[in-house]
This record gives C-alpha cells, structure tokens and sequence, in this order.
C-alpha cells in the first residue's frame, strides 16, 4: 500500500480540517453521550422489563437505569484494551488518515442507527453505543496523532486549544438545537413525539459526525 502524503505544516488548509474534525465528532459526547441517550435507554429497557422489573443481556439480568452505564464500562474496558495498541499505530504507520477516516464512519454510522432504536430494541442501541464510543476514542487517538504533523511545536498549544474550543462550539451548537426540537416537539413533529424528537436528535449526531 502506497505511503500518504504527509501534511504540510502550518498550513491554513490542513489546520481548518483538524478543527472541523473536532467540531464533528464533539456533537457525539455532547449529544448522545451527556443529554439524550442515557433516559431514552433507560425508558424503553423499563418498558420491557420482566415482573421483577430486571432486563436481561445473555442472560444476565440488569436494572434498566444501569444499562448504559454497563455499556459504558463495556466500551472503556475496550478502549483501554485496543487504544494503546492503535496509539502505537498512530505513532508509526502511515496510514493515519485512512484509520481516522475508518473509525470516524464505523461510529458515525453506528451512531446514525441510534435513530432506528426503540421499543423492544433497547439492546440494539446499547450495542450500537458500544461500537460508536470504542470509535470515538480510536478516532480521537489518530487524531491528536496529526497534531505534531500540521503545526510547528510553537504553534501546537494554540491550535489544540482552537480546536478544543472549535470541537465545543460544535457539540454545543447541535445540542441547542436538539434540545430545541425535543422542548418543542408537540409543536414541531405533532403531538407525543417526544420519543421521535430524541431518536431525531440521536441520529443527528451521527449525521453531524460523518459530515
């Protein structure tokens, strides 16, 4: 496989890239990972849960309040796992880009499908956080690698800090606005459609992050 073009440095081009990045994939945390997607799990995990009000995932049975938060420690258990190994690939392959752009679709898909999760699929959006989160870091890792790459040592500490505050104008915009069609869903998608505006707002991220 042929070597990438390394980035040139200090270029406005490949600095305003990194940032949108940033801008992207920060709607995931905010979005999904900090307002939406823990109540809506927990809401449909309770609809269907059993007389002693218990879910269960391969057998194992689950208070439906602590499903995320399982998947959550299922996908850092991973991380912690596969990122240094994908930290030492940042840090010698020349397939950055290709890896970034990888993991940047595997979770911006997975994170679109939120859309599709209700009633009895409560298990299916944890999964999908699973996949969208393990993602999100590995992306994150090939990411960060292309910091040295596209600034000067003296310009690394104000463009990670540009890109910090890009990333969280982004995720900070986004969620406006999906709190904004979830405040006023009645009025906007019709009336009880509460459930429709978060799956709206969970597929927004996604579509956010891919594009």
């Amino acid at each position: 496989m042929s070597a990438q073009a390394a980035p040139r440095i200090n270029d406005k081009r490949e600095i305003f890239g990194w940032y949108m990045y940033d801008w992207a994939i920060s709607a995931f945390s905010t979005t999904v990972g900090t307002v939406f997607l823990g109540p809506y799990l927990a809401a449909l995990a309770r609809a269907a849960a059993d007389a002693s009000g218990m879910v269960y995932v391969l057998g194992v049975p689950i208070a439906p309040g602590s499903f995320l938060p399982y998947c959550i420690s299922i996908s850092v258990g991973m991380q912690a796992m596969f990122l240094p190994m994908l930290g030492a690939a940042a840090d010698f392959s020349n397939q950055r880009k290709n890896m970034l752009m990888f993991f940047a679709v595997l979770g911006g898909v997975a994170t679109t499908l939120l859309y599709f999760v209700q009633g009895s699929l409560w298990w299916l959006g944890g999964l999908l956080y699973v996949i969208a989160n393990l993602s999100f870091g590995a992306a994150i890792v090939f990411y960060n690698a292309f910091l040295p790459e596209i600034a000067s040592p003296d310009q690394r500490d104000r463009v990670s800090t540009n890109g910090w505050g890009i990333g969280y104008l982004g995720g900070g915009l986004l969620l406006l606005l999906n709190l904004i069609l979830y405040t006023f869903s009645d009025q906007i998608l019709g009336p009880d459609s509460g459930g429709l505006a978060v799956r709206i707002n969970l597929g927004s991220a996604g579509i956010w992050w891919l594009g």
